[in-house]
Parts: C-alpha cells; structure tokens; sequence
C-alpha cells in the first residue's frame, strides 16, 4: 500500500487557478497538460469542488486522468490525504503494461484492453477506477467485477512479469509467438525481423521525433497541442523486460499518400499516366499489363500498383512517371511524404542497423556481457533536458551512479530529471566547488559511493541566490570551469575510480552547436585528466545534434566517436532495453517486521541508511524462478563460494531454509546466543544492550551470528553494520531510524557489529544509540520492550575462552576452532549433502579444515603440496608469499584485484578479461576473490583461510630457507606500485602497516604484547638490524603515519636500551602528530632511561656527580612530557582519525585518562630515591633525610644542608643550584597530583577495566611511599617536642595535619573514602579536625576554610559510621558552622566542597522550603564544572550520599549502607546492578530511600517541594525522554560532586 505524504493547502474553496495547476501537477502528478486545460478554462477552488467527471471529460481530458484526478478530488473534500489499496509498483505502469496486464493475467477480450488503453488508463489511474468507471467505457459488469478482483489480489502476489505484445503489419492482432521478456530490444528485433517489418508508433514519433533540438524553445499554447498526455516508457517498474514493439505504418497510409497524389491529376494527366505505367521498366518486376489499366479510376490504379510493386516501390514507380510526364510539382510533394514513411517504415537493412544499436547499447554498458555489474561505477553528464523525455529515462535508477553532471538549470523544477531520479533513489545535490579538498575528506563529506552525488554545473533555477544564475558560456567559462575541470580531475582519479571500472556517459538530450558549449568543454576535460576516449560514451537519439557533437570531437580531439555511441534508437528504446539488463533485481517489495504485521522498506529509505545492510524478512524471496536452471547454476555457486571459504551470504541461509533436508550446520553456541538475545529483549530494562560473541578467527563466529539473525528476522528489524568509518552518533542515528521506520510504534533493532577494533567502541556506540533513541522515539511505558537495539559485537579473539571468563558488565558467549562431537557429525552429513550437487565438494577447503576438527596435519599436508614447486622469482609466486603474510598477520586482510593486476602486468582489453585465477595457477586453488565494500566498493583477492596462510608461510620458511617473512615482508615496501598514486592502496597500506604495529591480547590480561607478531619473529629470528631496516623502511612509505616511528622508538629502547636513537624517532612521530601517545612514548623512553641509571648507579661502587646532572635533566625533559601528553588528553574533544601505536595497545582507544598524571609521580619519586643516595642527604641517616625533606619543602636552602667540604659535594651543589626551581617545584607537585587523582577515584563513575584497577594500586603503593619519605615518624616528632617546648602548641597542630595526610584525610575526596573504612579511622580524623578548629593558629583564610570544610564533612561520615560517637556534632551546629563558611566564601568559591555541603544539610525536608537550595546547586556545577572539568570529560560522576527517609543527618544514606543489605549476592553482580541503575527496582532500596517528586519541563527535570523547583540531572542518560512533554515524575536523589542526581524516574502516568 501506499499513501500520499503530502497535503494541499486548505481550504480548498480559497484556491486560485494557480494553486489548483499547482496540486494537479504536485498532488495528483497528472501531465502539465492537462493541469493546463484547467487553466485554460479559468478552474479556480471553489469551482473544482463541485466538478463531476463528466465537467473533467469536457476539459478534453481521457477517461485515465479524469478518473484520478476525480478520486483525488473526493479524498480531498473528506479532508483525507489519497489512500491506494494496490501496490506501489502499479502507480509506475504505463498504458501500454495497464494492458499487457489486462491481457495476459487477467484474460480480458483484447477490445476492451485496448479501449482502456485508447483512454490513457496507466496504472496511476488504473488503481483510482471503481466498477462505474470501467462501465462508463462500455466494459460489461463481468470484465468490470473481474478487474477490480484482480488488482485486490496483487497486494499478496509478487509483481507479476509482463511479456511484449508483437503487432505484424496485416492485421494488427497479437503475436502468436510474443518475445520473451528476457530479450533486449535488439535482440526482440532481430527475432522478429524475419516474420515483419517493423511498425513506428505515430503517436511517439511525433513526440521525441528531433525533441532535443526543441528543448530550449518555449512551449506551445496547450490548445494547440495534439495531445493531452505525454508518451510514456514501455517498461518503468517492470523486472523484466516489457517491450512494445513498433509496427510497420498501414499499408493504406501509403495507399492514401498515392491516391491523393493522383488526385491532383486531370483526366487526360491521368490516361498519360497509364500508358507510362504499362511501359515502365526500372523496376525487377514486370509493369502493369494495359488490359488491367484500362478504364481503371484513380483507385483502382492504386491499388494495381501496391500488389504489382508492394507498396515502398509503388511510391517510387508514382514519382519516376510523375517526372517522366513532367508533374514534377507532385512528384517533389510525394518525395517528401516518402522520405517521413520510410522513417516510419524502415528498410530490412534500416532494421538491421537498428538491431545493431540495441546490441551495440547492450555490449558498451556491459563490456559484452548482460549485466550492468560489468562496471563498479557510472558518470552521466546530461545537458538539457524536456519535460516529455524524462519519462524515458528511468533507466538512470538502474544504473550505479556515482554522479551525474548536470548543465541543466532547470532540472530541479517540478517535472525535471533531477526530481524524477529521486522520487525512488536518493540524490544529494552539490556544486563542482565542493570536491575541492581531500579526496577521503571529500568522499565522506558527499557521501559518494553510498548515494549519488547529483552535481549542477550550470546554476539552479529552483534557488534565488545570485551564485545559482545560469551563465553564458563565456562567463561559465570565466567563473565555472575551473570547479568543474577540479571535479573531473577528482573523478578521474585512480583512488575515487578504478581505470577500466568505471563508465562515462555523455547524454545529450539537446543540441550542441559549437565547441563553445559547457558540455563539450566537460568532454574535453574528461580527455586532459586521463580518462581514456575508450571509455566514454554517447547516447544521443537526435540524428543532428549527433553529426554535430561527432564531428567536434574529431575535430577539436582527433578521435572518432561512432564506435562508442548510441545515436539510431528512441529515448524509449534506450530506456527499455537498459531496464532489461541485469543484474538480477531483488525482491520487487522488501519488507520488514513492525509489530505483528509487516511493512514496505522503500529502497530510498534503504539507501539513506548507508551505515547498515539491512535483512528483510523476505530476504531472497521472489527473485529467481526457483525451478529454472538458472537458479540451479546460481544456487551451486553461490554454494561453492562459501564453502570453499567466502563470505557467508543471506543466500546461503536461504537455500538450507528451503531444502529442509540440507539443514545449515548450526554451531553448539547457536542456541546459547538465540537465548542470550531474547532474555535481552525480555527482562533488560536498558534501551541499548551490548552481546560480545568472542571467536578465534576463521571458526565461524560471524556465520554464527548471521545465522542466529537470519532466524529472528521476523521478530527483529535485522542490520549488519557495514560501514565501520561513520561516528557512533552518525551511527546511532541510522539505527533509530530504522527502529521507527513506515511505523508508529518503534520495533526492536538487532544489529550485528562485526570485530569493532578497539574495545571501548562497542560501548561508546551503546551510549550513542541510547542517546539517538532518546532524542528521536516518543517511548512510552507500552512501549520500552520494542524501543531497544540489541548489538551482537562479534569479536576476533587469539583466546576467546579467556576473555568470556574474564568478569565484565556485558553477557557474553565464545566459540573455538574446536569442534564437540556433535557438530562433527554436521559436518559429515552437510559433506554428503555437498556431494549431491556439487563436483569434488573435497576441494573446498575452508569446509574441509572446519570438518577435519582444524586438524593442523591436513593444513599442512595442503600447504606442502601446493608449494612444492614454489618459486620466489616470479611475480605470481612473490604474490601469493604477499597474501600469505598479509592474511596471516592481519585478520580480514586482502589485496585489490586491480592491484593484483598491474603487478602481473595484467591488460584489461575491453569486454574481455585474463583471469587472475588462471594466472595464479597452481596457487589458485587456495585463492578467492570477493567484494570488499570499503571506498565504493571493489574486488579483492585472499587466500581461502588464515589457518592456510599461516601453514603456507611455515611452508615457505621450511622448504625455501631463504624465503623467510622478512624477506617477503621488504619484497611488499620496496614494491613502488603498491605505494604509487595510481592505485587503490588505502586499505592496502593500512593492512601493511597494522601488520608492522598492531599488538595482540594476552591471553590472561588486558594487556597487549610489547610488539607486533611479526615483528616479534622477525626480532626473534635475526634480530635488530633486519627489524630496523623494515621500520626504517616503512617509514620512508608511510610518511604521514606517526605509528611507524613511533613503534621503532618503542623497539629500540625496550628490547634494545638504545636509548639516544629511540629519543630520535620518538620526535620524528612527535613532528608528525602531536597527541598524547607520541609525547608519551618520548616521556616513557625517558623514564625507561632514566631507571636503568638508577639501576646501574645502585651496582656502582664510585658516583659521578656529572651522573647527577643527566638524571636530573633526563626526569625534567620526562615530565614535561608527561604532562603535556597529559594537557592533549585533557583537550581532546573529538576521537584522533588515525590510530596511533599506542593508543591501539597500551590504552583504550581516546583514553589517555590519567597516565600522564601517574608518569609525573612515577618520575618525582625516582628523583626523590636518586636525591637520597647523595652524602648529604643519605636517607639512612635521620638528620640528613631531614636536611632533604626541609630542602624540598623549601624550609632551609640547599646552601644550609651540612655536608663535608669535598670537590664531590661542591659539584653536587652546583648541580643541584642548577636544577634547583625543578627541584622544589616537585613536592608541591606530588602532593596535587595525589589529590587530584583522589578526585578523580572518588568522584569518577568506576570502571570495571583492569587498567583503572591497576591505575589505582599504583597510586596507593606511591602514596605509601609519599608518606614515609615526607611524614615524620611519632618518635621523631616526641624528640622535636622535647628539645622545642615552647614550640609544642605549633608541633601538636603540625602532627595533627601530619596524620591527617597519612591518612589521606587532608582532602575533601579523601573524607569521603572513609565512608567504605572503619568507623575508628574517620573517629580518629574527626578528633584531629575537631582540635584544629579550636587551634585555628598559623593559618591564612584559604587553609582555614578548607579545614571548616573538612570538619563538617567528617563529622557527617562519621555519624553514618557510629551515630552515637561522642565526637558527632548534632545536625543545627554543623549547619550553623556550614552557613557562616558560606557567607565567608561566596558562591565563588573555586571548589564545589562547600556546596556540597550545603546540598547535604540544607536540603530541604517535605514541609521545608530552603529556596537558598536552588543557589547552591547552581553553585556547584558551575564550580565542579570550572575545577574538575578534565576529569568530567565523557565520563559519569557518582553519587555516595543518597536522601533517605528520616530527618536531620539520619536521611543521608551512604552507598555501602545500601550494600550491606546485599551481602549474599556476588560483588560483581551487584557492581553491574549499580551500573545499570537497576538496584533501584530492588525492595532494599525502597524501604531505605526517599522517593522525590518532581516534574520535566523542557527537557529539564526538578525536584519539587511546594513552589520550589530544585534543577536535578538524570544519573543516566535514558532517564529523559525527547519531545520535550511536561510530565510529573518521581525518582530517588543522589548526591555527586557536581549537584544532585535522580535515579529510577519513573512517569506518574
């Protein structure tokens, strides 16, 4: 079904005549001219609302359009937009397939067909007739009843295929022997030249007989013209080819012209006549006898000549008397009505010509074949065009363009090209100037490849803006060809289209009349940048502008056209015999589920989701006729393609689905992961769940997972995603579209992602998708199980086990390449299947290794036997060596068929192709080639499995000790072609160098190996000087790739100590890129020098102090390092495009996160150890580690330390002086360090990965350290005491905030962390603040608040630790302290400490009102905001007080006050519980916590009290829903660092 989208403007009593013309031509689509008539006879609004049919039939209109247009009239008085009931394929039929149709699926009498067809009864209006209708053209009821039955069963059938009707010359009836619908219009000629000549449709060659040529003229008066609707195409909408074969002229057509040409004859002209004709000898036939002349009137001699002659001759023999008898006025006259009747009626010899075009059209299109698949990618240029010949060129929607160059201004405008292509295919319109730029920059912008680009080179009416104007040529030349020659250059680039790919099509529809024309401009422009005459074509249907376009380019080019162009067939016969072409189409309507019932996905709503492959729940239906022997042949490929190691398609699910005794061998897991899937949809209330599928490469984990979508198609809306380069927003965006899509209720979404590279991906998408689908869906309660997308993220694993074991948030399951004894049987069983239908089904290797259990014996015996003649010095064998390498160390690798091809020194000749395959022989048997469909798409050639690549490669070594992977390795970066211009090498040299860097998963960690499995052999097998060279290689190719280098630098300073080098190429990959992983390897190399001095100092008996000097520096330059790499992270807003070394292996992709802050650390202390190993400062020796902490704490200068007088320690010094602003800058530096990272653990929604975790032990063990080396000692500080006893009110305060930093209770972060520690500690803290508040001496303003602040935090976790603790200060005093800091700081204090405070105890109660509150919430995000904004960064703050039911201090509920209550359950459950925000349903929470009520208002949520409306954020990010609906809700309230949080929202409604 379908339903009109769009509605007049109402009401339509107040419609001018312009705006009826204007619906007619919008709405309705009926042709202009008969929107014209209605002008013409002044229609306005009012009036056409009370117009019958007949009033429409008066206009002059045919019973087809009068129908429609009084069924859209109907629909619009009910205020009701037009509703079809038929399928939206009829609405594209023309009259001629109405009739075919008719005809040949509903057996109506050939009279009344051709009755409907006389009155223009296309399928548009067809689907608009009721029984009156059909009755009004004189159709008995039955015929009418029968109609109208038919056309209601269509929407259960498939389109049903319309074969040609042939008319012959004599009677005009059907065929006896219709052509089949498969043949091209060439090919329906040829069959049928023998039997009849061929008839011009009158009506069509009236039309489009020169039309281009009267293309740019205004149009005629619609009263003088002929007719009231345009031809239209023979087979629009139809799967196969329909062809209307033209018929000769009639016989009496030619009888008339004679007959009115003797006419003019006077009696005695007419008795000359005779006696010529009974003598006439030019003819091979013998004349006329005078015994039948005589006493003959005019027509009795007319019709003596037609059967003495036949009737073209007869006209000849009519002029040659004419002349003999001197009627030369006549005779000119009938010369002229000959020559337009021999148009018509074309010589057997005019019809072989013909013939030839449509096969010479098929075979330029094809390169010989039958398929327009014969080429990836076509260009049209098009210049003007007419409203009348774009019904002819549907065939542009079949064809795979890349774009269309458009010189027509006018071809957006209603009823022009442009709009036409994109009623059912999807254009995006540009300008030549914006494929200015980087080609991979400009490819993404325009979205090439996945939708046409539609490129206007000569202005657009439709937009009003001066830089749209259509110029002349001469300013055109001037302003515009610069933008288009930069268009043509892109184009013809290697890298956007493949040479020999890809087919130009030059259509003219109007004249060009000079070289100084934009379009033979474009031509030349196509010649100067490289593309070959070759592989350009012409279509042109007008003779003339033909002889003129073919003639400037030999002129002005030197190249002769004709054997590349199209010029003898009407734009109809173009259009229909490319529509024939194949490939073969899909299902005429795909569909997919929505709700219980299905609906339509429209091809133009398919491609605008280019991220996606979507899965139809009809998927492969109604395509081939399933019992011919081409789907048998089609089957078996396709077959054989995949068992032999392709890629597993729909198909092949398809074809064990419907032989049900050859079932589609399922893995053990396949259940597993089916449950897995549905328990999501059930039970998960989170609108996005992710589903990791962890498998070894090449074991079926993919087939798997396409397999267990394949069967829950009709409960999912299916996806796969395939375009991996899009953002996750752009991403997420798509899959919400699809959710809702032709359906008012959204449906589930499954979408199958397929090894994402980097870990975190996956995660960032779930977050995107629950974003998009927030802002996109109006969910509600009925709603929340359909509104999900479920993403199964298929992941390549060395040790899929490994990591399904390893505790996560996300439900996971695992395959091996290890077969149970169950699916070993399959796998028998699916070999005998095999054995039926296909030849030697033992050579399909992939299935073979999986049925053999991956026996390694097998592989190899494979791999040995196949190489035994292996020769290196030929290039198809230094080929293979590349793929075997590339598909062994680089998963989903494989190299272009192109490229293949120019490094065989392979020729493409036009229509004919050398197999590759052939070529590569006897390796061929392990060689596919399939499509890749990255840039575009294109062809690439692997080897069958990576179990045979790496066998081949072991092979290599063995049998060819000098073929080592090294060697193969620098064969592949010495080979100039891969890395030229002129190649598609993208993917290619992102494969080689992946190879070089990408590290693998451990497989009892997180962590990755130090480097590459290649370059780990290759270090292994010969060291260091073959590693360098390949690296040092590499990076001469890959010159703007920072990894290169950036690994060397990584190579040579872990596994070599090569320090001084590593540094060098460190800051090659710095001058490269600067981000955070390449100032962190020059930080890291460092820090990795600097540790071996230190280690090799500690085995030293003598010191240098010039040793000193170079620690010294070596720890500053590390540093800065370190905290600019740090600066970078902290900066970055969006992803880094190229991945650098480390970001891929030692962190998460765009998570720097916090190492440079733990580098600074690591590094301080080093420098702290190396400072206690000198003399002066032994930390051995208590005075002298106090001389060292009194220097660094800036206390006594280095000039006061007591140290012997030696040339030693003066050089110390000196060093020291040097460095000293370094050196007192540090302890300083580690402390805020230390309390940032505090902030950061504390405040930071946990991570459950291993690197926080590690992150965290770290900053504990350093701590420790921290504490020993600055904190005195208790028996130190009693000494102090004693010898300094006026002193000991000071000391006391100094042991106090000694003990407190300890602690780490001296920030307000660190308090906090006792809320999960005894309640002793927090007791002793509370003491120590309580005696710091009475003694607030030696204190400026900053340290006195800060302790205010402190106190009042630790009173209040240590009354939700011991509530009756002597120490607790009572809930009015703690506040009373709180308003007085307040007043002191303002609300811009520079921390949000106080304001959280001020949350925690001020707010307000059920009967309370504090309005202060709403202040102090704004108060703190601004603060947290300004102070913590870093660490904030994509990530979540976490709430650890949470407003419970009581009054005073006793309604703050602590987070481990809540986890007590889940003792018995699993730590890891209940972290996923948190992180779900699913504790919140648990009967714990609620007897324990304080329900809120609030309200959304604008997108905003509050907490509401009385009047007071307190701002709350949502704790995550599905707790609003988009549509900005004021609504009144309840939750539970958090309170974080940076204002309160409201968990569990839940609707009232």
């Amino acid at each position: 079904m379908r339903r009109s989208t769009t509605t007049p403007p109402p009401p339509i009593e107040q419609w001018t005549k312009e705006d009826v013309h204007h619906w007619l031509m919008t709405e309705v689509k009926v042709h202009e001219t008969c929107a014209d008539r209605f002008s013409e006879e002044e229609v306005s609004g009012d009036v056409l609302e009370v117009f019958e049919k007949k009033d429409i039939l008066d206009l002059g209109l045919k019973h087809g359009p009068a129908v429609k247009i009084k069924s859209y009239l109907e629909s619009l008085k009910k205020g009701a937009q037009h509703d079809s009931q038929s399928p939206a394929y009829m609405e594209n039929w023309t009259k001629e397939q109405v009739s075919q149709w008719l005809l040949q699926h509903v057996n109506l009498y050939s009279k009344y067909a051709e009755r409907l067809q006389e009155e223009d009864v296309s399928g548009d209006c067809l689907v608009c007739f009721e029984k009156h209708d059909f009755l009004d053209l004189e159709l008995k009821n039955g015929p009418a009843v029968k109609i109208l039955a038919e056309l209601r069963k269509l929407n259960n059938k498939p389109e049903p295929t319309l074969k040609p009707i042939l008319h012959t010359c004599t009677d005009q009836k059907e065929a006896t022997n219709p052509i089949a619908p498969d043949l091209s219009l060439a090919q329906a000629m040829t069959a049928k030249q023998e039997e009849s000549h061929i008839k011009t449709d009158s009506k069509t060659d009236k039309t489009l007989e020169c039309k281009s040529e009267k293309a740019q003229q205004p149009s005629k008066k619609s009263s003088e013209k002929q007719e009231i609707q345009p031809p239209k195409p023979q087979n629009v909408g139809v799967k196969k080819e329909t062809i209307v074969t033209n018929v000769q002229p009639e016989i009496p057509k030619i009888t008339e012209v004679i007959l009115k040409t003797l006419d003019n004859l006077l009696k005695e002209d007419m008795k000359t006549f005779h006696f010529h004709l009974k003598d006439y000898s030019k003819s091979k036939r013998k004349p006329i006898p005078w015994s039948k002349l005589e006493n003959k009137d005019r027509m009795d001699t007319t019709d003596l000549m037609i059967q003495n002659y036949k009737s073209k001759e007869a006209l000849r023999v009519t002029i040659d008397i004419l002349k003999d008898i001197n009627q030369c006025e006549l005779a000119r006259q009938l010369e002229h009505n000959m020559g337009q009747l021999e148009q018509q009626c074309p010589t057997k010899e005019a019809q072989k010509k013909e013939t030839n075009q449509g096969d010479k059209l098929k075979d330029l299109l094809t390169c010989g074949g039958n398929s327009l698949d014969s080429y990836d990618r076509f260009v049209v240029v098009v210049n003007k065009s007419s409203p009348e010949q774009v019904p002819y060129l549907q065939f542009l929607n079949k064809l795979k363009l890349f774009c269309v160059l458009d010189f027509d201004p006018n071809s957006n405008a209603p009823g022009g090209l442009c709009p036409s292509y994109r009623e059912s295919r999807v254009a995006n319109l540009h300008t030549p100037s914006q494929y200015q730029g980087q080609t991979d920059s400009v490819i993404k912008d325009l979205n090439l490849y996945k939708q046409t680009s539609w490129v206007f080179c000569n202005g657009r009416h439709d937009l009003e803006s001066d830089s749209y104007k259509e110029l002349d040529y001469k300013n055109w030349f001037r302003e515009t060809y610069r933008d288009v020659d930069q268009l043509i250059s892109f184009i013809c680039n290697p890298e956007v289209l493949l040479h020999g790919r890809s087919l130009v099509i030059f259509l003219l529809l109007s004249p060009v009349d000079s070289e100084k024309d934009p379009i033979f401009d474009t031509y030349r422009s196509f010649i100067k940048n490289g593309r070959k005459e070759e592989s350009i074509i012409t279509i042109c249907e007008c003779q003339s502008t033909y002889a003129k376009w073919r003639k400037l380019i030999q002129e002005k080019c030197d190249f002769d056209i004709d054997h590349l162009s199209i010029n003898e067939l009407t734009l109809s016969e173009i259009n229909g015999t490319i529509l024939a072409l194949g490939p073969i189409n899909t299902s005429s309507v795909r569909r997919i589920p929505s709700g219980n019932s299905t609906v339509v996905l429209k091809q133009k709503d398919e491609e605008l989701l280019t991220a996606l492959d979507i899965l139809c729940q009809n998927q492969c239906e109604n395509i081939h006729d399933e019992k011919s022997q081409e789907y048998k042949d089609f089957r078996v490929k396709e077959e054989e393609e995949f068992y032999r190691g392709g890629k597993v398609k729909w198909w092949n699910f398809y074809f064990c689905e419907k032989d049900k005794e050859k079932p589609f061998v399922k893995r053990d897991k396949y259940e597993n992961v089916k449950k897995m899937i549905r328990s999501q949809l059930r039970d998960s209330k989170d609108m996005c769940v992710l589903l990791n599928l962890f498998h070894h490469p090449g074991c079926g984990g993919t087939t798997l997972a396409m397999h267990v979508m394949w069967d829950l198609r009709k409960k999912f809306r299916c996806a796969v995603l395939k375009d991996h380069t899009l953002t996750g927003e752009e991403v997420a965006i798509q899959v919400s579209r699809l959710m809702k899509l032709e359906s008012e209720k959204p449906t589930p979404v499954l979408l199958l992602v397929d090894n994402l590279k980097e870990t975190e991906n996956p995660y960032y998408l779930v977050n995107c998708i629950q974003k998009a689908s927030e802002d996109n869906l109006n969910k509600t309660v009925g709603d929340a199980q359909h509104c999900k997308v479920i993403i199964l993220n298929c992941v390549r694993s060395h040790s899929p086990k490994e990591q399904y074991m390893r505790p996560s948030q996300t439900q996971s399951q695992y395959i091996t390449s290890s077969l149970t004894p169950e699916e070993q049987k399959d796998f028998e069983k699916k070999l005998s299947d095999l054995k039926e239908t296909h030849e030697k089904p033992e050579n399909f290797y992939t299935f073979m290794i999986m049925k053999s259990n991956f026996d390694q014996k097998y592989i190899d015996d494979l791999a040995r036997n196949t190489l035994k003649n292996f020769d290196f010095s030929e290039k198809e064998a230094r080929l293979f060596a590349f793929l075997a390498l590339l598909n062994t160390y680089v998963a989903a690798s494989e190299i272009s068929l192109s490229l293949c091809e120019d490094f065989l020194g392979m020729k493409m000749i036009r229509w004919q192709e050398e197999n590759i395959l052939e070529k590569m022989k006897p390796y061929s048997n392990f060689l596919i080639i399939e499509r890749v469909e990255d840039w575009g798409g294109y062809k690439g050639i692997r080897i069958l499995h990576h179990t045979i690549a790496s066998a081949c490669l072991k092979e290599l070594e063995r049998s060819f000790l000098n073929v080592k992977v090294s060697d193969i390795t620098m064969e592949i970066l010495h080979c100039d072609l891969f890395f030229s211009v002129a190649v598609v090498k993208h993917r290619f040299m992102l494969s080689v160098q992946q190879m070089l860097i990408e590290r693998q998963r451990r497989k009892d960690s997180n962590e990755r190996d130090l480097f590459s499995l290649l370059i780990d052999k290759i270090h292994n097998q010969q060291g260091r000087q073959t590693v360098e060279e390949i690296f040092e290689k590499a990076a001469s190719r890959f010159v703007v790739s920072a990894s290169i280098p950036q690994a060397l630098a990584r190579y040579l300073y872990i596994k070599e100590r090569d320090f001084p080098e590593a540094l060098k190429w460190a800051e090659k990959a710095k001058n490269i890129k600067e981000n955070p992983y390449t100032f962190d390897t020059i930080a890291q190399i460092h820090k990795s020098n600097l540790k071996t001095n230190i280690d090799r100092q500690k085995q030293e008996t003598s010191h240098n102090p010039e040793d000193l000097d170079i620690d010294l520096t070596m720890a500053q330059h590390a540093i800065t390092a370190f905290k600019r790499a740090q600066e970078l992270a902290d900066a970055e807003d969006e992803p880094e495009k190229e991945v650098a070394d480390d970001e891929s292996d030692d962190y998460p992709r765009n998570s720097y996160n916090v190492y440079g802050y733990m580098g600074v650390l690591e590094i301080a202390f080093f420098v702290f150890e190396i400072l206690s190993r000198l003399p002066f400062f032994e930390e051995r020796v208590p005075m002298k580690k106090k001389y060292l902490q009194s220097f660094l704490q800036r206390k006594i200068p280095i000039t006061s330390v007591y140290k012997e007088d030696s040339e030693f320690n003066n050089r110390y010094v000196e060093i020291i002086k040097e460095h000293e602003p370094f050196l007192l800058s540090l302890k300083t530096e580690v402390k805020e360090t230390f309390e940032y990272l505090g902030s950061y653990f504390m405040y930071i929604k946990a991570n459950s990965s291993e690197f926080a975790t590690k992150n965290h032990w770290t900053v504990s063990g350093l701590f420790k350290k921290y504490i020993a080396f600055f904190c005195s000692a208790p028996e130190e500080i009693k000494k102090e005491r004693q010898n300094n006893p006026i002193l000991n009110l000071k000391i006391d305060v100094e042991e106090r905030r000694l003990s407190l930093e300890v602690k780490q209770a001296d920030t307000f972060a660190g308090i906090l962390q006792h809320l999960d520690k005894p309640d002793k500690e927090i007791e002793e803290i509370t003491k120590c603040y309580a005696f710091l508040q009475k003694h607030q001496l030696f204190l400026n303003q900053k340290q006195k608040t800060k302790e205010t602040i402190n106190f009042i935090l630790s009173n209040i976790v240590l009354y939700l630790l011991k509530q009756n603790s002597k120490l607790v200060k009572n809930h009015g005093d703690l506040s009373d302290l709180l308003s007085q800091t307040l007043q002191d700081v303002g609300l811009g204090y520079p921390f949000p400490d106080p304001y959280y405070l001020a949350l925690l105890l001020f707010w307000p109660s059920p009967t309370d009102e504090n309005t202060e509150i709403v202040t102090y919430v704004k108060a703190i995000r601004k603060s947290s905001h300004k102070r913590l904004n870093s660490l904030f960064r994509k990530r979540s703050t976490v709430a650890h007080l949470y407003l419970g039911k009581e009054e005073g201090l006793k309604r703050l509920v602590s987070k481990p006050q809540l986890d007590k209550h889940f003792k018995k359950m699993r730590r890891d459950v209940l972290a996923q519980l948190w992180r779900t925000g699913d504790i919140f349903k648990e009967k714990e929470i609620f007897n324990c916590l304080h329900r809120v009520s609030g309200t959304i208002e604008q997108g905003e949520l509050f907490a509401n009290y009385g009047k007071l409306k307190i701002p709350v954020r949502p704790a995550l990010i599905a707790g609003i829903r988009s549509g900005f609906s004021t609504e009144k809700v309840s939750f539970y309230l958090g309170f974080a660092i940076d204002g309160p949080l409201a968990y569990d929202i839940q609707s009232e409604n």
